[in-house]
């Protein structure tokens, strides 16, 4: 295997990541309130108008599954055995000084490991619908995240007023546009950065407090990269096979598949998992009549395996191997996601339509299929 070099930005991640954990208790101990969250589905824009700061929970380290292992079964996602197990040992601090946590009845093994954490740290679930196709699919999500208004509203003592909530979507959106920039990188000939880059840009942002320091993040992350391609830096290589990265989350194999595809001659193009271009060019609109609505109908549109049926997200695949020229389609799939698992039937098929070479990964956080791995990528990408 070739030797696997980290960009800068990952080291950059990892230390957000440290200081994440230092400054977590001074941020609370200073009258700070923070909320855990698991999904895309989440409605960040109310927790913005509370005053409240919504930090995600999803694990993606193999670290505390064997502890989580010791309630959840073992044939489960390692994401949500790792996201339980951060909780279970306390070796995760933003779970520890959390106010409580949100979730939503996203997966089914989601939905009851929640009513194992609400054992260890509260635990409110939205009801999240499983179709969009509904005509009363999107009052039901409406309801939904009018009882969570409420919800903040009485925790924290504040009137979360329509005004807050349109400057709140009116950063939000700010802060998406910067994202779709970051993207738009990828799609230059040759991109702009490795891919690795941007993957750990991202995940660096999630680390911090407030939507005003993630947007500060990703805004100088894609001015430093504009500028020193503009002065003639080229990161990747021409010849680097374009590749979009599509299924389940994917911080949790940046160095086992991300920086894999770059040591073999590729480079992700487009990111299409829940953190990508997919979903982040989903805008809130600002003017609506009736802003939390206008919210409320922005989430429920997000394209997720768990929603039957789904063929937007299929056509959108579509739409981005077009714009980002890519030269295959590698599919992440995280051990017992079985919606992701079973959708990607449907991704085959699209890419074997659209003459697409295609390809599905299924793995954990562990190393141990990190040799499998590296062949597998290395046998698709000279075959392009």
């Amino acid at each position: 295997m070739p030797n696997l070099e980290l960009p800068k930005s990952f080291d950059e991640f990892v230390d957000a990541r440290k200081a994440g954990f230092i400054h977590v208790k001074d941020y609370v101990e200073n009258g700070g309130h923070l909320v855990g969250i698991f999904c895309s589905y989440t409605p960040l824009e109310l927790f913005d108008a509370a005053g409240v700061c919504a930090i995600g929970l999803c694990g993606t380290s193999n670290e505390p599954i064997a502890d989580a292992e010791k309630v959840l079964p073992k044939n489960l996602c390692p994401l949500i055995k790792a996201s339980y197990g951060f909780a279970y040992t306390d070796k995760c601090p933003y779970t520890y000084f959390c106010d409580f946590i949100v979730g939503e009845t996203t997966c089914d093994g989601k939905k009851k490991m929640f009513e194992l954490l609400n054992d260890i740290k509260e635990t409110y679930v939205m009801q999240l619908p499983q179709g969009q196709k509904r005509a009363y699919a999107k009052d039901i999500w409406y309801e939904e995240v009018k009882l969570l208004k409420e919800k903040l509203e009485e925790k924290y003592g504040v009137e979360i007023t329509d005004e807050k909530l349109r400057e709140a979507a009116g950063k939000r959106n700010a802060l998406r546009r910067t994202q779709l920039e970051l993207y738009a990188l990828q799609g230059m000939n040759p991109p702009a950065l490795k891919s690795t880059e941007v993957m750990s840009t991202l995940a660096q942002g999630l680390f911090h407090f407030g939507v005003d320091a993630q947007h500060a993040t990703y805004r100088a992350r894609v001015d430093a990269a504009k500028a020193a391609y503009e002065a003639g830096e080229r990161p990747v290589s021409e010849k680097a096979k374009r590749i979009l990265l599509t299924g389940c989350p994917s911080t949790g194999v940046i160095q086992k598949v991300g920086v894999t595809i770059e040591n073999n001659g590729g480079v992700i193009v487009c990111l299409d998992d829940c953190g990508g271009e997919r979903t982040t060019k989903m805008m809130v609109d600002e003017d609506a009549d009736d802003i939390l609505r206008a919210i409320s109908d922005r989430y429920l549109e997000i394209h997720c395996s768990v929603m039957t049926t789904n063929e937007g997200r299929i056509e959108n695949t579509k739409e981005m191997c077009k714009k980002y020229n890519v030269d295959g389609v590698v599919e992440l799939v995280l051990q017992a996601c079985h919606t992701f698992n079973v959708e990607a039937t449907r991704m085959q098929e699209m890419c074997d339509e659209e003459g697409i070479p295609y390809m599905k990964l299924e793995t954990d956080y562990s190393t141990t299929d990190s040799g499998q791995i590296e062949t597998r990528l290395a046998a698709f990408l000279e075959m392009l």
